[in-house]
């Protein structure tokens, strides 16, 4: 999902340069609008049309200007492909974005300006999300697929969204829960209740602060045999994965948790849960917050009160860095009891958003520049 904010037209050389990618016939383009690829220099402007439309899909706007810097990055672009409407006066109507996100499946964005009429924004869609099935298409055919799923999602409340998705053959496969806790001094305490033999500890570093090896794969493993049984799993090569979470503008070596089962018939404490957070910023001068990217228990140590573990030290965390919320996102049909727990610990939902897939038949005999429309 992406949002959106009013900006005022813009018409230097930039917008349209000669370095800038044609993706989309004109015809299938509301009259004098070309399509651009875009450059590190326009995420202002596609800052902007993010703000605009979580403003309206959603009611406020939380998309940082650091994530559609890092989007647009060169390691960025290594693997998302962006495409930009842009109407008669340079201004940026619409994006799209494909992310190659793992094996057999993409992450796919498409967001409209708002203030456009109706028939301009269903064009306007209609054009982005073929570009997408063709580029998702052409990303299949390279890792030699016969299909690929294609992940979109939408806002809860966002009937335009979910119109688009349902006619470009999306169809709304899950509900997501995005929950909030608020987070006090008085939260630095650790709760007394926890059970003494979960020890959770943070990803061990060396002397040159970069994290111990040995842990990473520890970290990958656990949520690789986590996730397994999980809504849409797909497995995340481990140097994929480090690469991605590395990404993130939010992403700290010291938010990475580690819960372990201490027996003492063992001869070693044995990994059992890992907890992956992120630093979310506040807005202005307000508190920063900590967000939960990744929280996984093996399905062996479930009900030993791993996951309360986790989620007691994050909080502590928070608390200890003068934060002022921990945010995360859960499954509404979870099958762990992962949103009774959440809730229990004191999070609530703040709003709710939609997964929706395609999956898209490929054929390897296409031709590796075989767009929509061959399809």
């Amino acid at each position: 999902m992406r949002d959106n904010r009013g900006m005022k037209p813009q018409t230097d050389s930039r917008s349209v340069s000669s370095s800038y990618r044609q993706e989309i016939e004109p015809v299938a383009l509301p009259p004098g609008w070309v399509s651009v690829t875009p450059q590190a220099v326009d995420a202002a402007d596609l800052h902007a049309l993010l703000n605009r439309h979580e403003v309206v899909a959603r009611g406020r706007s939380s998309t940082t200007r650091a994530v559609v810097d890092a989007d647009l990055s060169a390691k960025g672009m290594q693997t998302h492909r962006h495409l930009v409407l842009r109407d008669e006066a340079a201004r940026a109507r619409g994006w799209a974005t494909v992310h190659d996100r793992a094996a057999g499946r993409v992450l796919v964005s498409v967001v409209v300006d708002p203030g456009l009429d109706a028939d301009t924004a269903d064009k306007s869609a209609d054009a982005l999300f073929a570009w997408t099935a063709g580029e998702s298409a052409h990303l299949a055919l390279e890792h030699g697929l016969d299909v690929t799923q294609m992940d979109s999602g939408a806002f809860d409340e966002d009937a335009r969204q979910k119109r688009w998705l349902a006619r470009a053959g999306f169809t709304h496969t899950r509900t997501w829960l995005q929950m909030t806790r608020p987070v006090t001094p008085a939260d630095a305490d650790p709760s007394p209740e926890l059970d003494p033999a979960v020890v959770v500890r943070r990803v061990s570093r060396a002397a040159d602060g970069m994290p111990e090896q040995d842990d990473l794969i520890t970290v990958h493993d656990v949520l690789e045999e986590a996730f397994t049984d999980h809504f849409n799993y797909h497995f995340e090569p481990f140097d994929e994965f480090c690469s991605r979470l590395r990404e993130d503008p939010g992403h700290r070596w010291d938010h990475w948790w580690i819960a372990e089962l201490v027996d003492d018939s063992a001869a070693a404490p044995s990994p059992a849960g890992v907890l992956l957070a992120t630093a979310s910023p506040g807005d202005g001068d307000a508190p920063g917050g900590s967000y939960v990217a990744y929280l996984g228990v093996l399905r062996s140590a479930r009900g030993r009160g791993v996951a309360r573990s986790l989620l007691n030290t994050v909080i502590v965390d928070a608390a200890e860095r003068g934060r002022d919320r921990v945010g995360l996102e859960v499954d509404a049909d979870s099958p762990t009891g992962a949103v009774d727990l959440y809730t229990s610990t004191g999070f609530r939902t703040s709003y709710i958003t939609q997964s929706w897939h395609r999956d898209l038949p490929v054929g390897k005999t296409k031709s590796p520049d075989a767009r929509a429309d061959d399809l």
